[in-house]
């Protein structure tokens, strides 16, 4: 098979370990004696609640309200779907957040609590507290977006500008509460998740000021004012680990990056490919971890050391981007790009990075394939490879040598995808 393929394939066998219609129903409860209400956040959150309606009984009570990225609604009955702005929320969701909330409030003790938590949920479900407000909510989440924070330092800030996340969903709610989760972080803590709405939150306001102060980020007036307020015990914290609402709380995860990493080392088994696990928890500067990378995929090349050729370097986790120039493209394609240019054309190294969720960036492509000539078809067409991933424009290379993948909203999220194939 050709090579590309081979690499295109073995991601889609990863997006397909981890799709909602396939995994969730297996986690389904039974009804309660009252009602259930589903409300759930993520790009996701529209194929979950499709998974949810497709095997719940009809004559048990079901209603509902999730939030998803738009363009990643699905045709639902009995729950509603509702599309809003990602990575930078909007008032869409601002107000269905609020009705979401409102509903949960409603809820008695024999009624049940579902919520469908997926990757892309803290953007969505996004419902600012009255002193910060969204426009300076989204200020900050632009800013941190830029800074090349890690996830959960990001979601610090996030719970503490919210009056829904950081647990506070769960403890609104009189209802025992089920939380289906589909990880999109490193080390799959539901804390982290769509800055858990559900789950307990071990942060504080001081640490999402040193968050902020970490990465240089000057906030607006409302936010410093409302964070340092919350510092000083003027404004109530998160619920915490240990907090007697969280005996009626489970928060489980049904599919990660380890589930989808393995159905990719099925597929190139298949395939009579060896497969060395890098790890379903890779952080770091995607185009620094890419630089670690080209050496193991150099040292097999040449030396067959210290696994043999045919054999495919997979890796997931959620690497970041300090972003410095002004081009386009999300970590996948940065790192690519860093992986080619430190390659410098090695031969019968192959390599994809794709966004499990279809979305590298703020782009519509997953990510890219990287092939042993693609460094010489760039220079053919004009394009310099290192300026243009220090202007942060990966994008742009791998546009032009139509070596893009796209896949549309997969509706889905357990991160990223690697593959280094050495033939």
């Amino acid at each position: 098979m050709d090579p590309k393929q081979l690499l295109v394939q073995s991601f889609q066998a990863a997006v397909v370990a981890a799709d909602p219609l396939k995994i969730l129903p297996g986690h389904l409860p039974h009804p309660p004696s009252g009602r259930t209400l589903v409300i759930g956040a993520g790009k996701a959150a529209a194929s979950m609640a499709l998974a949810v309606e497709q095997h719940w009984s009809r004559d048990a009570a079901l209603e509902g309200l999730v939030i998803t990225r738009y363009r990643h609604g699905l045709p639902t009955r009995r729950v509603k779907v509702i599309e809003a702005g990602h990575p930078v929320p909007d008032e869409r969701g601002e107000s269905a957040a609020k009705e979401i909330l409102q509903r949960v409030k409603n809820l008695a003790p024999d009624d049940l609590l579902l919520a469908l938590v997926s990757g892309g949920g803290s953007a969505l479900l996004s419902l600012p507290v009255e002193a910060v407000g969204m426009e300076a909510l989204k200020a900050t989440t632009r800013e941190l977006l830029r800074s090349g924070a890690p996830i959960q330092d990001i979601n610090t800030v996030r719970k503490h500008l919210s009056a829904i996340q950081g647990g506070r969903l769960a403890a609104a709610c009189k209802a025992p509460v089920l939380a289906l989760i589909i990880s999109d972080v490193t080390g799959d803590d539901p804390t982290h998740v769509a800055s858990g709405p559900c789950a307990p939150d071990p942060t504080t306001y001081r640490d999402a000021l040193e968050v902020l102060h970490r990465y240089g980020i000057d906030p607006a007036s409302a936010v410093r004012e409302h964070l340092e307020r919350g510092a000083s015990g003027q404004v109530p914290e998160t619920p915490k680990p240990g907090d007697r609402i969280f005996s009626r709380v489970e928060n489980r995860v049904i599919a990660n990056a380890h589930q989808a990493l393995r159905a990719a080392q099925e597929f190139f088994q298949v395939h009579r490919i060896h497969t060395m696990n890098l790890g379903d928890s890779v952080t770091g500067e995607a185009s620094e971890v890419a630089k670690a990378y080209a050496a193991l995929a150099r040292q097999i090349a040449r030396y067959a050391d210290p696994m043999k050729p045919p054999v495919a370097l997979i890796s997931g986790g959620e690497c970041t981007v300090t972003v410095r120039g002004n081009g386009r493209g999300g970590r996948c394609s940065e790192f690519l790009l860093s992986l080619a240019v430190d390659l410098a054309g090695v031969p019968n190294v192959y390599a994809i990075a794709c966004d499990t969720d279809g979305i590298d960036g703020s782009e519509e492509n997953a990510g890219a394939v990287l092939l042993p000539d693609s460094l010489k078809r760039g220079g053919d067409l004009g394009l310099d490879a290192k300026e243009l991933l220090a202007n942060n424009d990966a994008y742009g290379f791998f546009s032009r040598l139509d070596d893009l993948v796209v896949t549309g909203p997969t509706r889905t999220n357990v991160n990223d995808y690697r593959a280094i194939l050495i033939r």
